[in-house]
């Protein structure tokens, strides 16, 4: 039986190397569709908590990872010569910026080097992990092909870019459309077929580059789109005009226009870093991309911004940052979720302490935090605590939050996300 045909009746053994907000998802749709899924990581501790049942991905409710695990259907192992039990395996790893903001292929190297040695004939590999153009052929390739291999005969190579939103109500991994481009029109094929087995809707494209590239333009569209917001904020606040009300007037036109937003800086994982992965490629084709790395520029400049605020905000007050107790309220780096990768709020911490100020934060989703080796406290939200800071700071609009009383208790609060649209105070200070 071919590997298309044991994707489609659901024997195939499908493996998920890097157990985080990616893989996870992923390895709980694959199991969902009756698919015997092995699960690799480097991490024992998320190795043992998976195969106890526990989930510490939010999306991935546990009442829906424990019973895959107690039917057998999904396993955790660090042992990646288990590879070699599996009929299509997906690479779901981290490619972070190295200092220079060069990207960092080492992950997804040593995840195609471990698995390797161990591939069967007849194989599927799928690289979601966010990239510049050309790593699924460049740089994965080479490394499956050394033992044997061939990729459009005995091996099948793709890549289909993660679409993960943390805490969307709405699109998680199941509806969220699949975009699938693989090295030959074979890979393509089994990479649909795969896809389509737990992936409401498939969108197949004519090549792993044009697949990278797609992830790509979907994140810096959103960057350059907020860092337009983010220029404008400032000018709007030079010209006394409310930018919030502003984007609220205009997103009533129904068509030509999407709304953006501004804020305290990019977080996550995918938007202040995807763009430097296209400026590094294009410079190898004698290009810069001058538009993507201004807009970079700018959204990298907003914790700045924001302390500088601060301290024009304090100052109407006849006081100085330094040795203001200041409240930061929300460290994640978006609403409702736990998740800290590249928050705003820890560069806005660090320049905070760089200026000595007294810096405590609420979070109701991060219960600890620390930058630069610097544990900052954690309060209680409490009307003793707001009304003893110098200066609330919204980084992070949870709508957990009581906002009536931050607005009730505190002496001044600077809004970075128009979490306090609705009090009509002269405390409030807005972004």
């Amino acid at each position: 039986m071919g590997l298309q045909e044991r994707i489609a009746d659901g024997s195939a053994v499908l493996g998920v190397v890097g157990l985080g907000y990616v893989g996870l998802p992923l390895a709980v749709e694959m199991g969902k569709a009756g698919h015997h899924v092995v699960g690799f990581d480097v991490s024992a501790d998320k190795v043992e908590r998976v195969n106890a049942g526990e989930s510490y991905i939010p999306d991935v409710p546990t009442d829906e990872l424990a019973p895959l695990v107690s039917a057998g259907t999904l396993v955790a192992t660090t042992d990646f010569a288990r590879a070699g039990e599996c009929d299509a395996i997906a690479i779901c790893v981290p490619t972070p910026l190295d200092e220079m903001k060069e990207p960092d292929t080492s992950y997804m190297e040593s995840a195609a080097a471990a698995i390797a040695p161990h591939l069967r004939p007849d194989v599927l590999v799928t690289l979601e992990s966010t990239t510049y153009p050309g790593t699924t052929e460049e740089v994965i390739r080479p490394i499956l092909e050394a033992h044997g291999r061939v990729v459009g005969t005995d091996l099948f190579l793709a890549f289909s870019p993660e679409r993960v939103d943390p805490g969307n109500p709405v699109y998680q991994t199941k509806n969220t459309p699949k975009v699938v481009g693989g090295v030959t029109p074979a890979c393509t094929s089994h990479a649909v077929a795969l896809y389509e087995r737990f992936i409401d809707t498939v969108v197949p494209v004519s090549s792993t580059r044009a697949a990278e590239m797609t992830k790509l333009l979907e994140n810096i569209f959103r960057s350059v789109n907020i860092a337009l917001m983010n220029e404008l904020l400032m000018l709007c606040e030079r010209m006394r005009i409310n930018l919030w009300e502003v984007v609220d007037a205009a997103k009533t036109k129904p068509f030509g226009y999407m709304p953006f937003y501004p804020g305290p800086g990019l977080g996550g994982h995918c938007i202040p870093i995807d763009p430097f992965y296209l400026s590094w490629k294009a410079r190898e084709y004698d290009f810069h991309t001058e538009f993507i790395e201004l807009s970079g520029r700018i959204n990298e400049n907003m914790p700045y911004y924001v302390v500088t605020r601060l301290m024009d905000a304090l100052n109407t007050h006849r006081k100085s940052l330094g040795g203001s107790r200041v409240l930061v309220l929300g460290v994640a780096y978006k609403a409702d979720i736990d998740d800290m990768r590249e928050s705003p709020a820890i560069r806005i911490a660090e320049l905070l302490l760089e200026k000595d100020a007294e810096v405590v934060y609420h979070d109701p989703y991060v219960p600890s935090f620390s930058v630069s080796g610097v544990d900052i406290t954690h309060v209680a939200l409490s009307a003793e605590e707001i009304a003893a800071a110098d200066a609330v700071l919204v980084v992070t609009d949870h709508r957990s939050v009581d906002y009536g009383t931050v607005v009730q208790h505190a002496k001044l609060i600077l809004d970075t996300r128009n979490a306090l649209k609705a009090f009509a105070d002269d405390k409030v200070v807005r972004l």
